[in-house]
């Protein structure tokens, strides 16, 4: 973990926003926002495909295979990709939320407990490394996920489409 350059900082090490960032980076799941796009793009459809496990029963019941085929995996497609917009949310939610902590120019954070909360405002250089951060490294993560989401919503409504021509 990166320790805060400010010596006079109260906030607790585990709360303060450049930690959060770096713990958030090297974490298993968030830290395949930061892989190139083939990784990043194999890693998703990673989570499709097991998303089938689900997804594929279902169909299946729905739309038989041996009957229609082509409802089967589109209603498959569709559902697995439940699986992917769940995980994307939930990607999108702790970048967002770590941008948020970066970007502002006051951080909350808790002494103790919840009951004994405090508001530290960041000197103007710490402020700085944290815009420079969220503009450079955390900007681009959301942008992609951003782009995913679109090319989702692009598949399944290609996947509407050649469902009413079938």
């Amino acid at each position: 973990m990166i320790r805060s350059s400010v010596s006079n900082c109260p906030v607790p090490t585990d709360q303060q926003p450049l930690n959060e960032y770096e713990e958030l980076k090297t974490s298993w799941l968030f830290r395949d926002c930061t892989l190139n796009w083939r990784q990043y793009i194999t890693k998703m459809l990673w989570i499709w495909g097991l998303s089938w496990l689900v997804a594929g029963p279902v169909a299946a019941a729905s739309f038989p295979a041996h009957k229609n085929i082509a409802h089967f995996i589109l209603c498959g497609a569709a559902g697995a990709s439940i699986g992917v917009v769940l995980t994307l949310v939930r990607l999108y939610l702790g970048w967002q939320y770590v941008r948020d902590r970066l970007y502002s120019m006051t951080v909350f954070y808790e002494e103790s407990g919840w009951y004994d909360g405090q508001t530290w405002t960041k000197p103007q250089e710490v402020l700085t490394r944290d815009r420079l951060i969220v503009a450079y490294d955390i900007k681009p993560i959301l942008r992609r996920l951003q782009f995913t989401f679109a090319g989702l919503a692009g598949l399944l409504l290609i996947g509407t489409m050649v469902w009413h021509l079938f």
